[in-house]
């Protein structure tokens, strides 16, 4: 007759050494047991009550990075928002080749249904569920004392959807100072400001010869569907020069459709593009969406290069606002435009410069972040309540 082993009772299982085991139970073999796992790392909400800052300022909260500890703490807070993740899947209000609103305006599983991040409905789930209540319910855009927002077309999208415009400032992105001066219209060749392309003859893929890049135009920057490369490729006029600068994975499509005129000099290091920036006509930036602050902007000012930005984009309402160059768009013929531009763009580089020094130094960084850590903070110690409180629902 079998007769079933029993277990000891929950009871009776004592710990020894972080390993449970049953009285009368013999010590393993080969040494003492193994010590005890470590204890879980502290929350968010315990680390900051633990080093307790003078503000908590906090970057691009991604959501599988837990938010809801900001609704507990107390002190200052301030956000940056580098982009329109709280708003959109993919970040950036971009699909099918257009700016897209559909989820901030109401239609919450819009990201989802087209698989807006990363091309996925999988990868796009968390995120949707994250934004499914809108802006109201975001746990950051609701408890912040200051959102700070790096373009005024940010600024807007976020006022828009319900954030108040008395919680948002505008600090805009920074790049340290060039190094050439770009008053200098040449150096020798081969050097910063110099005449000669820097890039070898391997690196291009059109026949034509070397040539002085102040003949030249220039884009820089990730060869994507929303930068709008391949549209600016199918009309850019065959008797005026392009360096692309950068690689994507539209980069195929793009040598496709390109004239001769325009040569493919793959990605660049940082110091290698400043140093040729200030020899380029101009900076061509042709993005299909909103973007944010992009940092090849603020290169091109720090180098004095005026930007041809066609219309849409942040990048085309700062260079209307500052008269750093030339705004189109995409109805008008581009060889026009380009010669008008390459008219007007050599009295523009001394302005440009002086526009960089006033708005996008570090030195200007810091004085306007200074000022809303001084804000958030005097507001906490006067007594105040944090400037926080909710988001108002968009407009019906």
């Amino acid at each position: 007759m079998h007769t079933p082993t029993t277990s000891p009772p929950v009871g009776s299982i004592r710990c020894v050494g972080g390993a449970p085991r049953a009285p009368g139970a013999r010590e393993p073999r080969g040494g003492p047991p193994p010590p005890a796992p470590p204890p879980p790392p502290p929350t968010p909400l315990a680390a900051l009550r633990a080093f307790r800052p003078d503000v908590v300022h906090v970057h691009n909260l991604f959501p599988n990075f837990t938010r809801h500890w900001v609704r507990d703490w107390t002190g200052p807070l301030v956000a940056t928002l580098h982009n329109f993740r709280p708003l959109c899947a993919g970040a950036n209000l971009y699909r099918s080749g257009a700016t897209c609103t559909a989820c901030p305006d109401g239609d919450r599983w819009a990201g989802l249904r087209n698989g807006c991040y990363r091309g996925s409905r999988a990868a796009t789930a968390p995120l949707a569920w994250a934004n499914r209540r809108g802006a109201a319910a975001d746990p950051l855009l609701g408890r912040a004392d200051r959102l700070v927002t790096i373009a005024e077309l940010s600024r807007r999208m976020y006022t828009r959807v319900g954030v108040a415009a008395e919680r948002t400032v505008l600090i805009p992105n920074f790049v340290d100072e060039a190094g050439p001066d770009p008053a200098r219209p040449t150096g020798r060749p081969g050097e910063p400001g110099g005449l000669e392309p820097v890039p070898t003859a391997d690196r291009r893929t059109a026949a034509e010869p070397p040539s002085a890049p102040r003949d030249r135009w220039l884009f820089a920057g990730r060869l994507s569907a929303e930068k709008g490369v391949v549209e600016l490729l199918r009309v850019w006029p065959h008797d005026q020069g392009l360096d692309v600068v950068g690689d994507g994975e539209l980069a195929d499509a793009a040598r496709a459709v390109a004239p001769s005129s325009v040569r493919f000099l793959g990605p660049l290091p940082r110091a290698e593009l400043r140093g040729i920036l200030p020899a380029y006509r101009g900076l061509v930036f042709p993005s299909r969406c909103f973007e944010g602050a992009p940092l090849i902007e603020v290169e091109a000012y720090a180098a004095g290069l005026p930007v041809l930005a066609f219309d849409g984009s942040s990048v085309a309402e700062t260079v209307r606002a500052l008269g750093t160059g030339r705004v189109v768009t995409w109805e008008e013929p581009l060889g026009a435009a380009l010669r008008a531009a390459a008219a007007a763009f050599p009295d523009l580089r001394g302005h440009c410069r002086a526009v960089f020094a006033e708005h996008f130094t570090p030195r200007a960084w810091l004085a306007r972040t200074e000022k809303v850590y001084a804000d958030v903070v005097g507001g906490c110690r006067g007594g105040a309540p944090p400037a926080g409180g909710g988001v108002r629902g968009p407009p019906g």
